[in-house]
C-alpha cells in the first residue's frame, strides 16, 4: 500500500488507497476528481429547493418557520449562524455553559433545512476503512483518534437519544460494509489489517472473508466480504427538532427565514460583531458559523477551503417480495470497485422504506454538470435524477434477491430522489475552532458529507474551547482545530492538489 513518509499533519495528500497491481481504489474523495472550481460558492437556495423524504413527514410542524419574536432582535451576546444539528446542538451546549447569556439561532430557510434535514440518515462511525487514508495524511496516532472519535460521536448520539427518548425512529443495530468484487475485497482487507496490526480497535467488528458467507450475512448477491459493526440509522430533523425544542423552552431565541448576508465589525461601539441579514442588523460579541457549506459565502477566507457540492439520496419503496418478514434488517456501505460507494438504510424499525446515498457511478454526472454550470454548487433542488436513480435500479436488481422478478405495483419501487449540499472540506476533516484574526468568531463546519458521524462531539467540543478550555478537553483529533497555521496551508495549496475525503 502507499505511505507517506511523513507523519506531520497537512495539506491532504492521500485521495484514495490502492494496492499495487490491483485495478481498484478505495474511498476515493466523493466518488469524483478534486472540485475543478474550489473557490465556487454561494448562500442557501431561497426557492425551489427540493424536500426531502424527512422533510415531507414534518409539514404541519410549526418549527418548521418558527420565529421566537416577531421582530428581529438589536442585539444579543452570541448568534448562531445555522440550526442544522451543528447549530442546534451548539446552541444547546452554550445554554448549558453560560445559561445568563442570550443566544440567537439564525436559519436562512426552514428549521434544518440543509444538510442535516437531507441526508441519508445514517450515524455510522467508520472504524476503519478510512485509517490508511488518513494515516498517510496525518500519521498513525491521528487517524486512530479519527477513528475513535467516530465511535465517542455514535455512543453519545445514541446515549441522548435514549436518555431523552426522542421519537426519531432510531434503529442500533450490525452495518455492513461489503466489498462487491475481488479486487475491492483485497484492498479493503489490506486496510483493515493494517489498521487492526497498527493498533486500532478491532475487537468489535465481525468480519467474514468467505464469499458464500458474506452473502448469507449480508443478503448482497455478489459480496466477496463482510465487515460489521454497530451502527444506526435515525430520523435526522426529527433528533435535531427535539433538541431545539428544548433549547426554546430555556430561552434560546430562533429566528427562520432569515438569511446572514455578512458578519463585520460593530461601527457603533455596542458589541464586537454586527449580523446583517435582510430583516436587519444584530450586534453580539460572538458570532458561531455552524454553516456548513455555505461558509465561504459569509467568511471570505474559506473560499476553496470549505466548497459546497450537491449530492443525491433516493428514497426507494421495497416490492412484496423485500417486506415485513423478508424485509432488510441492516444498514449497509456497499464498496465499489472504482472507489464508490453505496450507503443504505433500510429504515427496518420505522416504515421500511429504504434510503439509497453515498457516491454512487451516477453522481459522476451530476458532478461533471455543476462544474459546467458552478452557479448550481448550492442547488438543493435537484430530484429525481435519472442518471443517479438508474444506478440505484441496476443495483439492487443485480443484488437483492426478489427485486428484479418483483411486479412493481402503485406505490412500489423508485420513488423519489433529492439533493442535499454537503460541505467538502480541503483536507477532509471538519474545522472547529476560532476563525483566525478575528476574535469571537468561531467555525464548526466542513463535515465532508460525514457530519453525523462527528457533529455530537464536534459541537460540545466547539463550545469547550468557546469557554477557555484546552484542545486536549474537547477529546477531538489535533486535525479538526482550526488554526491559522492550517487556514493558511490551506489557502495557499495548489489548485487541483490531492485531498483526503470521506465517502
Amino acid at each position: 500500500m502507499k505511505e507517506s513518509a511523513s507523519s506531520s499533519p497537512r495539506t491532504g495528500s492521500a485521495a484514495e488507497v490502492t494496492l499495487p497491481d490491483n485495478p481498484a481504489v478505495l474511498n476515493v474523495d466523493e466518488h469524483a476528481p478534486t472540485p475543478l472550481s474550489p473557490g465556487r460558492t454561494g448562500f442557501p437556495k431561497q426557492s425551489g429547493q427540493s424536500l426531502s423524504y424527512w422533510l415531507q413527514q414534518v409539514r404541519s410542524d410549526p418549527l418548521l418557520d418558527h420565529r421566537t419574536t416577531k421582530q428581529l432582535p438589536k442585539e444579543t451576546d452570541t448568534v448562531i449562524i445555522g440550526s442544522g444539528i451543528s447549530g442546534t446542538l451548539i446552541a444547546k451546549h452554550h445554554l448549558e455553559t453560560w445559561p445568563e447569556k442570550s443566544v440567537l439561532v439564525l436559519e436562512a430557510r426552514e428549521f434544518c433545512s440543509g444538510a442535516t434535514g437531507r441526508n441519508a440518515g445514517h450515524c455510522k462511525p467508520d472504524q476503519w476503512r478510512h485509517f490508511a487514508k488518513f494515516e498517510k495524511a496525518y500519521g498513525q496516532k491521528q487517524a486512530i483518534k479519527i477513528m475513535n472519535n467516530e465511535a465517542a460521536t455514535w455512543r453519545a448520539l445514541v446515549a441522548y437519544v435514549k436518555e431523552n427518548h426522542v421519537d426519531c425512529d432510531l434503529w442500533v443495530g450490525d452495518t455492513y460494509d461489503v466489498p462487491l468484487d475481488d479486487d475491492v475485497a483485497k484492498v479493503a482487507k489490506e486496510c483493515f489489517e493494517r489498521y487492526r496490526d497498527l493498533g486500532g480497535r478491532v475487537e468489535h467488528i465481525k468480519v467474514t472473508h468467505d464469499p458464500a458467507e458474506a452473502v448469507r450475512i449480508s443478503r448482497i448477491k455478489k459480496a466477496k466480504a463482510c465487515y460489521a459493526w454497530h451502527a444506526s440509522t435515525l430520523q435526522p430533523w426529527k433528533l435535531t427538532a427535539h433538541i431545539m425544542r428544548e433549547n426554546l423552552k430555556n430561552g434560546i431565541h430562533l429566528q427562520t427565514y432569515t438569511l446572514a448576508k455578512n458578519v463585520a465589525e460593530d461601527s457603533l461601539g455596542r458589541r464586537k460583531w454586527v449580523v446583517n441579514t435582510e430583516r436587519g442588523d444584530i450586534a453580539c460579541d460572538t458570532v458561531v458559523y455552524a454553516t456548513n457549506a455555505y461558509s465561504a459565502a459569509l467568511e471570505r477566507s474559506l473560499k476553496g477551503v470549505i466548497t459546497p457540492k450537491p449530492h443525491m439520496c433516493n428514497k426507494v419503496v421495497p416490492p412484496r417480495a423485500l417486506s415485513g418478514s423478508k424485509a432488510l434488517q441492516n444498514s449497509y456501505g456497499v464498496l465499489l470497485p472504482d472507489g464508490g460507494l453505496f450507503s443504505i438504510n433500510p429504515r427496518c424499525t420505522a416504515d421500511g422504506v429504504v434510503m439509497v446515498g453515498g457516491s454512487n457511478p451516477g453522481q459522476k454526472q451530476v458532478d461533471k454538470w455543476v462544474e459546467q454550470h458552478p452557479e448550481h454548487c448550492i442547488d438543493d433542488g435537484l430530484a429525481r435524477v435519472d442518471t443517479v436513480t438508474e444506478c440505484v435500479r441496476e443495483f439492487v436488481e443485480s443484488n437483492l434477491e426478489g427485486w428484479k422478478e418483483a411486479e412493481l405495483g402503485p406505490g412500489e419501487g423508485f420513488d423519489y430522489s433529492w439533493s442535499g449540499i454537503i460541505g467538502l472540506s480541503a483536507d477532509g476533516v471538519p474545522f472547529v475552532g476560532e476563525l483566525p484574526g478575528k476574535p469571537g468568531q468561531w467555525i464548526c463546519a466542513g463535515h465532508h458529507g460525514h457530519g453525523m458521524a462527528r457533529i455530537f462531539t464536534a459541537a460540545p467540543g466547539l463550545v469547550k474551547v468557546m469557554n477557555g478550555e484546552s484542545w486536549a478537553a474537547t477529546g477531538l483529533p489535533d486535525v479538526y482545530e482550526m488554526t491559522p497555521e492550517r487556514l493558511q496551508r490551506l489557502q495557499s495549496a495548489t489548485e487541483g492538489a490531492p485531498k483526503v475525503a470521506i465517502v
